[in-house]
């Protein structure tokens, strides 16, 4: 006998024979230990198959629900009609309508698992989906939800909760790159106030802080809100300053809102939406959609969960839309999601009862009843091999309508993308793809799978979009406060250097090189800015920097405009724009003029330099002299005169002024040399003694930074400037030696008086205050050394302020169209003294100098000698060992002894020799040939005759 009956949601529960009920009953009273075993055997005599009930759990009455009640009802029809999966047994849904409440939801899981179900699919709501968790959790039941998107959900705290779906984690991390992708650093974040909602804001906020952006604003309400708190809501986030709005509301939610926001004049140019994908969702059910709503949601950005676009996901939703009595004209992606969760846990089955797998359940006595309750926690029974099977249904792999269905290490689908929506004109229209594998991209992200990973910014990519009042133009995403309270910009109260920033009696009350650098790069913005300047100090002494700075970031001024300087400290709590101008520390010393002196002329080169110099002098005479005495007569003469025009020439060579001429080739080559050499020597000598002569010394032994930090002498600061800070704390200068001066006039008193006279020894400021005290004193202080920091002046913003972005824009078009040069000549261009000598030390030119240009002149030298000597030897050798007597006769002036013209040779008929003329040696040699060719001659003869 068996007893059948239908609940009015047509769950369908199968009642045993009236003697099985009191079977189960005797078996109650007789256990030992209060637990019983419901075990369901594979029995191949049996004519009927098995039958496993799978719990379906979600709102039936919902945009999510109406899609996937028809999905999940289809997907268990296939997997029943599929003899290749679970064959002789019928899976079997037991349906129950949690109601979208989380306490209905809460008493259907609880009936729902009174049937002893495998595994319950749903529930849609991710705060339904936290609170049955722990019912399944003690139940080792696995809840597999298509549609709990809630990030929270972590496999830690609900080991037994799978998601079929993408988690809200990797949605609110495509947000975030879409918001970087344009260029966006705030948004104001919309959502409802649940599990849900603020959970994936939170994500949202940690995401967009990895792209230096953040959520100015969080504008929860809760769930069933009225029209009249929502528009409340809207109004208030409509006077602030960002226009970026992410609204992460349920399908039913969204269109509402963006009703009210139209009526409230937010769906026009310059407001951005971006919803999450429960407006696609919502929209993907309504099609075709009414032209009222499209009208509501012109420019929208909606994010929709992507499936592939294959043959079996198209033939499914044909199929869907040919069912009968449908509730929803259309289906949305939750439906396929559905669909393949059915199949997920009929797979995850088959593969359970081939390895060998046993359905069983028992009684649990920490659910007994006690006390008379009637809540009957003993019909809760727990799934034995729940562990085992929830392994299984993580370890299922297969392709379905969704793509590949796979989980990762922390129980998340693997390979999560969405689509980039687009509404505008008569629908949505897909403008790009987001995945965790690539980011923003128009190319399908099955496609680039096939590829390597590429996240790179350049990488990026989305096709046009039509934004809120039909304008293709990038809305820039945020605005000046609706409050009418124009832009409070503090401005430094100087009594010095005010060419930078002083006082007037003129609107806008300020005056300056900044102030007219920043009022040119607002006239560069595309939008007006409303400001009000407001002076910052006490007016009688600088004002501190530093607490300019505080007063900006604690919100008592929106900017900063002046010399403000950007370090580190600073940057901390402030944005600053591109700097407008170089800025670093220097250090000036005081300089006095050197009186010339009358040996002025000696001290261009080292004592050393001018002996050699002096030594190259006469060797390169003597050379030329010895290269050139038998060719040239004017070499020639009695000793006297030949060394008078040793000097001679070697000195005159010096101006270029020698009178006597080379004719020989390697005297010509020697000389040629040593010109180049006195060029060299003659230049340098120049622009050594002009400097001298011109030089200016400092009146202290500063030479920089270094030098200044060894020194116990005090030291010259700014008033108000940072440099004290930076002396004392970063260089380690005792406190003690520092000097606060109040203006130029006190900077030029304690530089001239010294530290002997109550003064300083040096001053450390800024390069651009050193231009202009240097400039008004006629260049009468130096800077020594390198500037021992880089930085610069920019204007000074709240935190993450949009204005600081566009600012620095600004400030680059000045730069390129010459503008801020400009305006910098008209203020601080006097009298420019970098041209000036700065390295005010003497250096005296030694021979490490010019060594290499006197190797190479006395190298010359010596091959020219080598040359000359090896030529003489070779004439010489030429000569008959035989002296001829008309030879003797002809040559009153040989000297009396032996040599060539003699029998024997000596050193001093060598001199001789040498000392001759080129041409008389020649003409020798020549009748010497004719007299051995006449001697031969006639001794031929002679033999001939005999």
């Amino acid at each position: 006998m068996e007893v059948m009956w239908v609940t009015s949601h047509g769950r369908i529960f199968v009642g045993r024979v009236l003697f099985l009920l009191v079977l189960f009953l005797w078996i109650q009273t007789q256990a030992v230990v209060g637990r019983t075993r419901t075990i369901v055997t594979n029995s191949s005599t049996s004519s009927t198959p098995r039958v496993f009930r799978v719990g379906a759990l979600f709102s039936l009455d919902s945009i999510i629900g109406r899609s996937a009640e028809p999905a999940i009802v289809a997907a268990f029809e296939d997997v029943n009609a599929d003899s290749s999966i679970l064959p002789g047994i019928k899976l079997e849904a037991a349906l129950h309508d949690t109601n979208c409440s989380g306490f209905a939801g809460t008493m259907e899981a609880l009936q729902l698992m009174e049937d002893e179900v495998i595994a319950a699919i749903g529930p849609q709501s991710s705060g339904i989906a936290h609170v049955i968790s722990h019912v399944v959790n003690e139940l080792h039941v696995p809840l597999i939800s298509f549609g709990a998107t809630d990030p929270s959900l972590s496999s830690l705290q609900y080991p037994y909760f799978v998601r079929s779906t993408q988690s809200d984690y990797y949605q609110m991390y495509a947000i975030a790159d879409l918001v970087d992708y344009y260029r966006w650093r705030e948004i104001i974040a919309i959502y409802v106030d649940d599990d849900n909602g603020r959970n994936g804001i939170s994500v949202l906020g940690d995401a967009l802080a990895k792209k230096r952006s953040k959520i100015s604003y969080k504008a929860a309400f809760p769930p069933g809100a009225p029209r009249k708190d929502i528009s409340d809501l809207l109004n208030g986030v409509n006077l602030m300053e960002s226009r970026v709005f992410v609204l992460h509301v349920n399908p039913e939610t969204g269109l509402s809102i963006f009703s009210i926001a139209q009526k409230l004049g937010m769906m026009d140019s310059g407001y951005v939406w971006i919803a999450t994908d429960s407006l696609a969702s919502a929209l993907d059910s309504l099609e075709p959609i009414d032209p009222k709503i499209l009208n509501l949601l012109q420019g929208v950005l909606a994010l929709r969960h992507h499936t592939p676009d294959t043959d079996e996901k198209k033939n499914f939703l044909s199929r869907m839309k040919r069912l009968k009595n449908k509730e929803t004209p259309s289906f949305n992606s939750y439906a396929v999601y559905a669909y393949d969760t059915v199949w997920l846990v009929a797979r995850a089955l088959d593969t359970f009862l081939k390895e060998g797998g046993v359905v069983s359940f028992s009684s649990d006595p920490n659910l007994s009843d006690t006390n008379g309750s009637t809540l009957h926690l003993e019909s809760l029974h727990v799934f034995d091999e729940g562990p085992t099977f929830l392994q299984t249904v993580l370890g299922t792999n297969f392709t379905g309508l969704t793509g590949l269905v796979q989980f990762d290490n922390e129980r998340n689908r693997i390979r999560p993308a969405y689509d980039i929506l687009n509404i505008g004109g008569s629908g949505m229209r897909r403008i790009g793809y987001w995945s965790n594998y690539s980011g923003l991209s128009v190319v399908a992200p099955e496609i680039l799978y096939k590829k390597p990973p590429n996240t790179s910014t350049s990488s990026q990519q989305l096709y046009g979009v039509i934004w809120p009042g039909e304008t293709a133009v990038k809305p820039r995403g945020w605005v000046f406060p609706n409050n009418g309270k124009p832009l409070r910009i503090a401005v430094p109260n100087r009594v010095s250097y005010l060419e930078f920033v002083s006082k007037d009696k003129n609107p806008p009350g300020v005056r300056g090189y900044c102030i007219d650098v920043f009022e040119a790069a607002i006239n560069l913005l595309p939008y007006p800015v409303p400001r009000q300047y407001i002076l910052f100090g006490p007016g009688d002494r600088n004002p501190s920097y530093d607490d300019l700075a505080s007063q900006v970031a604690l919100n008592n001024y929106d900017a900063a405009v002046g010399d403000v300087t950007i370090v580190p400290n600073r940057t901390r709590f402030l944005d600053f724009t591109q700097p407008y101008i170089e800025s670093g520390l220097v250090v000036v010393v005081p300089v006095k003029e050197i009186k010339s002196s009358p040996w002025s002329f000696l001290q261009p080169f080292t004592a050393e330099m001018w002996c050699v110099t002096g030594a190259f002098f006469i060797l390169v005479g003597t050379v030329v002299w010895i290269l050139e005495h038998r060719h040239n007569p004017e070499f020639r003469g009695k000793p006297k005169k030949q060394l008078m025009t040793v000097f001679w020439f070697s000195f005159s060579t010096m101006f270029f002024s020698h009178r006597e001429n080379t004719v020989s080739g390697l005297g010509r080559l020697v000389l040629i040399i040593w010109l180049f050499v006195v060029l060299i020597i003659n230049s340098s000598y120049t622009a050594s003694l002009t400097s001298i002569l011109t030089v200016q010394q400092l009146s202290s032994q500063i030479e920089g930074i270094d030098s200044l930090i060894s020194s116990n002498q005090p030291i010259g600061i700014q008033e108000g400037s940072f440099a004290r800070k930076y002396l004392t704390e970063e260089l380690n200068i005792q406190p003690s030696r520092i000097v606060t001066l109040k203006n130029m006039e006190a900077y030029i008193d304690a530089l001239e008086r010294g530290p002997k006279d109550g003064g300083v020894v040096a001053v450390v400021d800024e390069l651009p205050y050193i231009e202009i005290l240097m400039s008004n004193t006629n260049c009468k202080f130096r800077t020594v050394g390198q500037e021992f920091t880089k930085s610069g002046w920019g204007f000074a913003f709240q935190r993450d302020s949009p204005l600081a972005v566009d600012m620095s824009t600004a400030i680059l078009q000045l730069s390129e169209n010459g503008d801020l040069q400009k305006i910098h000549d008209k203020w601080l261009l006097k009298q420019d003294c970098s041209t000036q000598e700065n390295d005010v030390n003497i250096n005296k030119l030694s021979l490490s100098s010019f060594w290499g240009l006197f190797l190479v002149c006395g190298i010359a030298c010596f091959l020219a000698l080598i040359a000359f000597f090896i030529r003489v030897l070779f004439q010489y050798t030429k000569f008959s060992p035989e002296p001829e007597q008309h030879d003797e006769e002809n040559s009153p002036d040989r000297p009396k002894g032996k040599g060539p013209f003699g029998t024997t040779s000596s050193f001093r008929d060598l001199i001789y020799f040498v000392d001759k003329k080129e041409k008389e040696i020649k003409e020798i040699l020549k009748q010497k040939s004719k007299k051995r060719r006449r001697s031969l001659s006639s001794d031929g003869q002679s033999s001939s005759s005999a």
